[in-house]
């Protein structure tokens, strides 16, 4: 599965370095002179409709930013012209950006519109990058954000100048040069990776399966390595076997003149990294096959980008990422196109040190020890997280039922209180009912052991309270009050008491409450 993925990635991107500037050519210097063919030997090939060379993913995050802008600057007559008389150092360098001064209205128009919508596409991105990283109501600072992108000029976000155009071209450059590079770095990682998961399946075998599976995986590596013979990659002996096997013409006619037009396959004078690396196919099938077990297709990419980036070195002269006609002639004269030293495959070429290796596995040591590290943590969390929640529930169990308790509680305030039984209230007669609801309300109407005649009350309820001796009702006309407690001394509560009891008569009760002893008294009078 990894394989299928880097091969798919690098398979489509394997030429993009360099494409700025490549492209500018395509775009631009469409009008190149025809090469000459000798028609006598080489048959003229089947004219087709002329089509717009194909669309070239660069990889870059500002891909489609890129590929509008030159659209456009293609379509202005005066930049086209500008380009033919322009070096590519120059280009580099930004001397071709002030051209853009000279464009006509509607590019520049179209070219203000692509900027703002390219930084509208920026804004967005920064926008959800925050939402991502749970900045929601966090204030997104556009303008300082948008200082990470170099390839346009932020501080002004509404007209395209020639300084955007400056940055686009230097940015571009700098980024497809150092991709290269990147995909080396890559492709070195996938190696490393690919040798620690052996060496760690190794150790979940016995001593027997670990011995079948080392002798199986040298016998790959013999199998793979056991390939025809690779020719050096841009020599004689490979363009010629590309002349023969690919083109069908006889190695006895190989002309590097004719060779060069029949592969610039878009017609523009110049071999592009795509057109450089479509030559070494041929030996590349003779290492590397889809359907061999021991071949590996990312590896056969890393293969390629090595060859054309051999090439790119002894035939471009002046380092534009491009082989010109007179550079592909030049470079077919020297020592190292006829008579080439043998080319080392990477079978040959180890991608890695035992340094490298080492310090790789140290790598993931170390980030697995730090994914444990936060798998306890998070763990840990997780079970102080349940405590808290399980003595919530128990608080919340607890503050339930004393709701609950409460709420009895004023059920039985509002409810009348059960009579009990066996012990019921004695009625209260209707002349005491006043007194009985001054007792309730903590009043007491009269000293304890009196019993008080309401004036105009019935003499005859005298016989049921006799009044201590010295005691009489008042006259008629008089106040019938009794007489305040102060006035009574206490000495002669304690002596009445006594003379009743010599007498035979009840005591008096202080402490029964009035309107009730009557019925002790009663009860008392009883033979």
């Amino acid at each position: 599965m990894r394989s299928c993925v880097h091969n798919k990635m690098w398979g489509s991107r394997a030429f993009l370095a360099g494409w700025l500037l490549l492209l500018l050519v395509q775009l631009l210097c469409l009008e190149a002179v025809p090469i000459s063919i000798d028609k006598t030997k080489v048959k003229e090939p089947e004219k087709k409709p002329e089509e717009p060379p194909a669309s070239v993913d660069t990889g870059l995050h500002y891909d489609r930013y890129l590929r509008e802008v030159i659209d456009f600057l293609e379509k202005d007559q005066h930049f086209r012209e500008k380009l033919h008389n322009t070096d590519m150092e120059d280009i580099k360098q930004g001397k071709l950006a002030k051209e853009l001064d000279f464009v006509s209205h509607h590019v520049r128009t179209k070219l203000d519109e692509l900027k703002r919508q390219e930084v509208n596409r920026l804004r967005t991105l920064i926008k959800a990058k925050q939402d991502l990283e749970g900045g929601n109501d966090i204030a997104v600072d556009h303008q300082a954000l948008l200082k990470q992108f170099e390839y346009l000029n932020h501080m002004n976000p509404h007209t395209f100048e020639v300084e955007d155009l400056d940055r686009l071209i230097r940015s571009a450059t700098k980024d497809l040069e150092n991709y290269d590079k990147e995909r080396h770095e890559e492709f070195k990682r996938y190696e490393m990776m690919k040798e620690h998961d052996r060496r760690e399946h190794l150790k979940t075998l016995d001593d027997d399966e670990r011995k079948k599976e080392e002798e199986h995986y040298e016998e790959m590596k013999k199998k793979h390595a056991d390939h025809p013979k690779v020719n050096h990659p841009g020599s004689q002996n490979q363009l010629k076997e590309v002349w023969e096997e690919a083109d069908g013409l006889d190695p006895e006619d190989f002309d590097p003149k004719t060779f060069f037009n029949l592969h610039d396959t878009n017609g523009d004078g110049f071999f592009d990294e795509q057109e450089l690396e479509a030559l070494f196919t041929k030996e590349l099938e003779k290492i590397y096959d889809p359907t061999n077990e021991e071949d590996d297709m990312v590896e056969m990419e890393e293969e390629r980008l090595r060859m054309r980036e051999h090439v790119m070195n002894e035939v471009d002269s002046n380092k534009d990422r491009l082989v010109s006609l007179d550079e592909f002639l030049v470079a077919t004269k020297k020592k190292e196109f006829l008579e080439p030293d043998s080319w080392e495959t990477l079978e040959q070429n180890q991608a890695y040190t035992d340094d490298e290796m080492r310090e790789f596995e140290e790598h993931l040591a170390q980030q697995e020890q730090d994914l444990n590290q936060k798998a306890f943590d998070l763990q840990k969390q997780r079970d102080e997280l349940e405590r808290q929640q399980e003595q919530l529930n128990a608080q919340k169990m607890e503050l339930q039922q004393a709701v609950e308790h409460m709420e009895r509680l004023k059920s039985q305030k509002v409810d009348p209180p059960p009579e009990v039984l066996g012990n019921a209230v004695p009625e209260i007669p209707a002349v005491d009912s006043q007194l009985h609801e001054a007792q309730q309300q903590g009043h007491d109407p009269a000293p304890q052991g009196h019993d008080p005649v309401p004036e105009g009350h019935d003499p005859a309820l005298q016989e049921h309270h006799p009044l201590p001796e010295g005691h009489h009702p008042a006259p008629q006309g008089h106040d019938s009050a009794p007489q305040a407690p102060q006035d009574i001394p206490q000495e002669h509560h304690g002596q009445e008491n006594q003379n009743q009891a010599q007498q035979g008569l009840p005591q008096t009760h202080d402490n029964i409450p009035p309107g009730h002893q009557e019925v002790v008294q009663s009860q008392n009078q009883l033979p």
